[in-house]
C-alpha cells in the first residue's frame, strides 16, 4: 500500500474507532485529536490541537496520577486507568484511560498516544442496576433474592419474630439488620447476641443481666442485652447453639413478653423484637431433640431460607461490583472491576464461604491491583486458573480480538506518522 492510501487509511479507521484517541508532543501539547474524542469531550479537534492536554481534559488524575506522564517515565504502556474529566459544558464525564509512547525507529519517544472511552452509560446502567437488585446493603437479582426483596418491607413493618436460615456467610447478619432498619424500631437499638461464642456459664447472664448479689462477684445491678435493646430489635445469631436451659427462658420472653434477671425477685417487661438466624436446619435439631420443638415454632413465624452463592451465581457480578465500589471508597483507589478471565473464574468457583469468601478475595485482589482492572494475578493462590502465566498482570487480555486489531492498527499508523493521526 502506497504511503498516501495508507495514511487515508488509518484516519478512516481512527474516525470510525469508537474511542477518543489523541496523541501529544515532547511538551504535552496535542498534535492529534479523533472524532470520538471531539464527540465525549465537546472540544473540536481545530481548539484542541495545539494546547496541553490538561487545559483541554482538566481530569481528576492530572496532577496525580496522571497517564501519560507514567507511560512517558517508564515506557510502559498504561491500561484501563480510571478518570472524570469536564466536557466543553462542565459536566464530569467518566472514561477508562490508556496510554503508550510513540517512539522513533531509533527508539527515541517523540510523544506518547491516549485512547480512552466514555463510561457514562456504564455508570447509568450500574445505578439502575444498583436501585433495582438492592435493598438495605444486600445485592440479589437471583430469583431466591427477588421474593424476598417482594416481602421484606412488609416482614419488616410488622412486630413477627422472624427465623433466617442459610449457609454461614451467605448475608444472614445483612439481613437482620434490613429487617430492623426498615422496621418502625429503626430509631430504637440493634443488639446482636452470638450465641456461638457466649460461654454456657455466661450466656443467662448476658442476655437477662444479673441483680446485685446473684453470685459471688455481683456487686452491683447489671443489665443483660435484652434490657439494652429496650424498644428496639435482638439479633440472636447461631441461635441453634443457644443451651437448653436458656432455650426455656427464650420462650418465657417471646410468649409472656417478660424475663427474669439472675437473682431478681419479679419479672420484667420487655419490649423488644427477636430476629433468629441459623447455619443448621432447625427442624433437624428440633427430631434430635436439641432444641425445643415449641421454641422453634415461636421463632419461624416468619422463616426464611437464605441460598448459598454457589445456588445464586447470577448475584455474583453484581456482589463483585457492589465490593468493588465499597473498596474504592475505603481504599481511595479507582479499580474499575475485574477481567473476563477473573469473571469467568469466579462464575466457576463453588464458593463454600459465601458471600464473605467473595468479599475477602476481592479486597485481596484490592491488596494487590493499584489501578485498572483485578486480572488473575491479583486472585488469592488457590483460585488462580491452571496453566495461566500470572508472574505478571496484563490488562489487555481481556480485549476481544477486534479491539485488540484496532489497538495494533491505531499504535502502528501512529508510529509511522510521526504521532499525527491526519
Amino acid at each position: 500500500m502506497e504511503p498516501e492510501s495508507e495514511a487515508k487509511f488509518f484516519q478512516t479507521v481512527l474516525r470510525c474507532v469508537a474511542d477518543g484517541v489523541f496523541t501529544i508532543d515532547r511538551e504535552w501539547r496535542i498534535t492529534s485529536f479523533n472524532k470520538a474524542a471531539e464527540r465525549i469531550t465537546g472540544v473540536p479537534a481545530r481548539q484542541a490541537v495545539g494546547k496541553k492536554c490538561s487545559e483541554v481534559f482538566h481530569a481528576d488524575i492530572c496532577e496525580d496520577n496522571c497517564a501519560i506522564r507514567e507511560t512517558l517515565t517508564t515506557k510502559r504502556e498504561v491500561i484501563d486507568r480510571a478518570a472524570r474529566i469536564l466536557n466543553s459544558v462542565g459536566r464530569a464525564v467518566p472514561i477508562s484511560v490508556s496510554a503508550g509512547v510513540l517512539p522513533r525507529e531509533g527508539g527515541e519517544t517523540f510523544g506518547a498516544v491516549e485512547t480512552f472511552r466514555d463510561l457514562s452509560s456504564m455508570e447509568q446502567l450500574r445505578r439502575e442496576i444498583h436501585s433495582k437488585y438492592t435493598i438495605e446493603d444486600i445485592i440479589g437479582k437471583s430469583e431466591a433474592f427477588q421474593k424476598i426483596f417482594a416481602i421484606l418491607p412488609d416482614i419488616a413493618e410488622s412486630e413477627s419474630t422472624v427465623l433466617l436460615e442459610g449457609p454461614s456467610g451467605s448475608g444472614k447478619e445483612l439481613l437482620a439488620r434490613a429487617i430492623h432498619n426498615l422496621s418502625p424500631r429503626r430509631k430504637q437499638p440493634y443488639v446482636v447476641v452470638n450465641c456461638g461464642t457466649l460461654p454456657a456459664n455466661l450466656v443467662e447472664s448476658e442476655l437477662f443481666g444479673y441483680m446485685q448479689g446473684a453470685f459471688t462477684d455481683a456487686k452491683t445491678n447489671k443489665p443483660g442485652r435484652i434490657a439494652l435493646a429496650d424498644g428496639g430489635t435482638v439479633f440472636f445469631d447461631e441461635i441453634g447453639d443457644l443451651p437448653p436451659e436458656t432455650q426455656v427462658k427464650l420462650l418465657r420472653l417471646l410468649q409472656e413478653r417478660e424475663f427474669e434477671p439472675l437473682g431478681g425477685v419479679k419479672p420484667q417487661k420487655a419490649d423488644v423484637r427477636v430476629v433468629a438466624a441459623t447455619n443448621r436446619k432447625l427442624a433437624d435439631l428440633v427430631s434430635r431433640g436439641v432444641f425445643r420443638d415449641d421454641l422453634y415454632f415461636r421463632l419461624a413465624v416468619v422463616r426464611l431460607a437464605i441460598p448459598p452463592l454457589a445456588a445464586r451465581r447470577e448475584d455474583i457480578p453484581y456482589l463483585v461490583d457492589h465490593f468493588i465500589e465499597r473498596f474504592n471508597a475505603k481504599r481511595g483507589k479507582n479499580i474499575q472491576g475485574v477481567t473476563l478471565a477473573v469473571m469467568e473464574t469466579l462464575m466457576r468457583h463453588d464458593f463454600p464461604g459465601n458471600v464473605r469468601e467473595l468479599e475477602n478475595v476481592i479486597e485481596y485482589g484490592f491488596a494487590l491491583c493499584h489501578n485498572g482492572l483485578i486480572d488473575t494475578c491479583h486472585l488469592p493462590e488457590e483460585l488462580r486458573p491452571a496453566g495461566r502465566v500470572t508472574s505478571r498482570c496484563h490488562d489487555a487480555t481481556n480485549m476481544s480480538p477486534l479491539q485488540r486489531a484496532e489497538a495494533d492498527a491505531v499504535k502502528a499508523a501512529l508510529t509511522r506518522n510521526a504521532g499525527h493521526l491526519g
